[in-house]
C-alpha cells in the first residue's frame, strides 16, 4: 500500500475515531461499573449485598449495550495503529547476488568444474 492511500485511510479512520470518542469513553466507564459490580458481588457475603452489586453490574451492562457504536471507534483506532506501524516499516535491502558468501554452493560447484 503506498503512502497516499495510507494517508487517506488514516485521515478517514482518525475522523471516525474522533467522532466516536464520546461512546468510547462511555463504554470504558460502563466497563468500570461492570467490573466494580462483579468484583464486589463475588466478595459479598449477605444476600442483600449480592442483590445490590448484581443490580450495579446489570446497570453497567445496560449502559455498555447503549454504547455499541464505540466498537466502530475502537476498530478505527486499530486501523490507525496498523497504518502507523506500516508507515514506519523500513525496507530491507537485498544482498548482492554476486557475493560468494551468500551463494556458497554455487561458487563451490564453479570451482570444482
Amino acid at each position: 500500500m503506498n503512502k497516499f492511500w495510507m494517508t487517506v485511510i488514516g485521515i478517514i479512520a482518525g475522523i471516525i475515531a474522533l467522532s466516536n470518542l464520546g461512546p468510547i469513553i462511555g463504554l470504558a466507564f460502563s466497563g468500570v461499573i461492570i467490573y466494580i459490580g462483579v468484583h464486589y458481588y463475588l466478595k459479598s457475603v449477605s444476600t442483600a449485598a449480592k442483590i445490590w452489586w448484581g443490580f450495579v453490574a446489570a446497570v453497567g451492562a445496560l449502559s455498555a449495550v447503549s454504547n455499541v457504536p464505540a466498537i466502530i471507534g475502537v476498530l478505527a483506532i486499530g486501523v490507525l495503529w496498523y497504518i502507523y506501524k506500516k508507515w514506519n516499516e523500513e525496507k530491507v535491502a537485498s544482498p548482492v547476488k554476486n557475493d560468494p558468501f551468500t551463494n556458497f554452493e554455487k561458487e563451490w560447484d564453479k570451482l570444482n568444474k
